[in-house]
């Protein structure tokens, strides 16, 4: 059994999503999936130490055996990408310290091959990510749902799960 653990980096809100199969194409199953919010009044080096802890956290009481995180894109605000790559950075020093090897998915490519069409909306997502580990309501909130994404995105892209028929 190999355990993916996915992160969607964010500053206001960190998806995580955890799923496991065994490889190649067994069933994927569910493991966790949620957010980790940080409170927009308070400072930035306050909310990485949120978000470092609570994803330390994590790691420590799932063992995953990787850590597959959506790459960052083009932004318009400057300070959001600052913002967002203050993150990343937290994120990827915890799988360093945790020894994951780390693999990054563009949003485009996550999108490609969840639902066969790369500027798939959120909601699109969330449908196939339900679809998939046929679940029965969409997963909540969106970030965690690409979190999952970012996940099942891993396995897709190293031949260990096939999706038939992406929604478009």
């Amino acid at each position: 059994m190999v355990t993916i653990l996915g992160i969607d980096p964010g500053t206001a809100a960190v998806g995580y999503g955890l799923v496991k199969t065994k490889i190649p194409f067994g069933k994927v199953a569910l493991v966790d999936y949620g957010a980790i919010t940080t409170p927009a009044e308070r400072e930035a080096p306050f909310r990485l130490r949120l978000i470092e802890k609570s994803l330390s956290k994590i790691v420590r009481s799932y063992h995953p055996d990787l850590l597959a995180v959506e790459s960052l894109y083009f932004f318009q605000n400057q300070k959001s990408v600052m913002s967002v790559s203050q993150t990343k950075g937290v994120i990827l020093l915890i799988a360093e310290k945790a020894q994951l090897p780390i693999y990054e998915f563009s949003p485009l490519e996550i999108k490609q091959v969840l639902t066969g069409y790369g500027r798939a909306e959120k909601e699109e997502i969330q449908e196939a990510v339900q679809k998939i580990l046929r679940l029965s309501q969409k997963p909540q909130p969106d970030h965690a749902a690409d979190a999952l994404g970012v996940s099942l995105c891993f396995l897709c892209k190293n031949q260990w799960l096939r999706i038939e028929n992406p929604s478009h």
